[in-house]
């Protein structure tokens, strides 16, 4: 495992002059070179970037972590950046956002604005009019003859574009992006922890808050304040107890009351902090576990630290998802499940970074199959689960990928089930 530097570790939350924190200028822009580098080495003249995430890395403002479609970015390969939002957004950053200085009016033509219309002669025109729009910067920018990417393949918008001349790539930009967000830089990771911070916060209030006869959805409504105060945007997550914890139940937190002898466990995933995504599982028990609680709790932690072991630059998915359950330790046939890839979320590790999942997957449905190399800098979760009597148990970490293993960003305690005495 990896030790990490004294200067590494979570500071607070509000900028201070009196000591280096995430320094969020040098993120944007060492962001933008990323994506620009990749950009220069392509065949591209310019990538018309319509994914959130994308929008976001490139331009630093906060998009909401979906598909935008109601604002748009343009960079050419001479790092000129575009940028089209709707009327108050675009307003709005042009006053506030001065690293940006071509801030435009954007055309819905894609998203809930042309569905709301009602019209599929609307829908055209409004598509027609957004590509219009990237088209005569493209031309004021001389990037109207090169190739252009698009992270997003609306056909009938990439069609829009061909009928002016564009040469469209429909996976070009897609590509360099991934290439640009799979490792983070210095700030991206202490984004990312700083994000597992706050999520030991919520984790702390739930200790608090829970308590036989009270339902599964206060504890998380408690829970969410708590992230809410630290600054993070919660778009995710839930609490659930006794039998919801296994399976994990379909409407996630529910009106349940706790019980004594309950697990809990709680998922704070796709909290954000400056953008940046958590995952992060954690398991308690309403008053002394059982020891068969106690047996499925040591499984899943030894599976988890086990796949944990196997991660370093070099390292390939093929080999590292052989850490997690095989098919019995997968439980498939309680599942009535016969192949590795109808298992999705039970025992993976995805990245994370400005989504809740991206590059790398490690996972014995995809992974054997389609490794990829991991890398140096690399984010990621991490995530196993066991049944204990009915009820279950899950743990998961946050982890950076280092020169040789991982670092581990979450710190809540991890050895044994969190005992909640009421």
């Amino acid at each position: 495992m990896y030790e990490r530097d004294f200067m590494e570790g979570t500071r607070g939350t509000m900028a201070v002059d009196w000591e280096e924190r995430i320094d969020v200028k040098r993120m944007r822009r060492e962001r933008k070179e990323r994506a620009l580098d990749r950009l220069q080495d392509s065949e591209l003249g310019s990538m018309l970037l319509i994914n959130d995430p994308n929008v976001r890395y490139v331009t630093g403002l906060a998009m909401t972590g979906g598909s935008g479609a109601d604002h748009y970015t343009l960079l050419t390969e001479d790092g000129d950046v575009v940028h089209w939002d709707t009327a108050d957004h675009a307003s709005n950053q042009r006053f506030n956002c001065p690293w940006l200085d071509d801030i435009r009016y954007a055309c819905p033509g894609l998203g809930n604005v042309p569905r709301a219309s009602g019209s599929a002669s609307a829908r055209d025109w409004l598509k027609d009019k957004m590509a219009e729009t990237v088209y005569t910067a493209m031309e004021e920018y001389g990037v109207d003859r090169e190739p252009m990417g698009i992270d997003v393949g609306n056909g009938t918008l990439i069609e829009k574009f061909e009928n002016r001349g564009v040469d469209v790539d429909t996976s070009a930009a897609t590509d360099i992006m991934l290439d640009a967000r799979k490792t983070k830089t210095r700030d991206e990771i202490e984004c990312l922890r700083q994000v597992a911070a706050i999520c030991e916060a919520g984790f702390q209030k739930i200790t608090e808050s829970a308590r036989p006869g009270k339902r599964e959805s206060e504890v998380w409504g408690d829970a969410v304040s708590e992230l809410w105060g630290h600054g993070a945007m919660a778009q995710g997550g839930y609490v659930t107890s006794g039998p919801n914890t296994w399976p994990k139940h379909q409407a996630n937190t529910t009106d349940r009351m706790i019980r004594p002898n309950d697990l809990v466990y709680a998922d704070f995933y796709n909290i954000g902090y400056l953008g940046y995504r958590s995952c992060y599982y954690r398991t308690f028990s309403m008053g002394e576990p059982t020891q068969a609680q106690k047996d499925a709790y040591e499984k899943a932690r030894d599976d988890l630290y086990d796949v944990l072991e196997r991660i370093e630059p070099g390292a390939t998915t093929d080999e590292i998802c052989k850490g997690f359950p095989d098919r019995d330790g997968e439980h498939m046939d309680w599942y009535d499940a016969d192949e590795f890839w109808q298992m999705t979320t039970n025992h993976w590790a995805h990245g994370l970074g400005l989504q809740l999942y991206e590059t790398p997957l490690i996972w014995r449905g995809l992974s054997p199959d389609h490794p990829i190399e991991i890398e140096e800098g690399m984010t990621m979760a991490v995530e196993t689960m066991q049944p204990a009597e009915r009820q279950g148990v899950r743990v998961e970490e946050m982890v950076v990928v280092r020169e040789n293993g991982v670092e581990i960003l979450s710190e809540w305690p991890v050895s044994e089930i969190t005992r909640i005495d009421y």
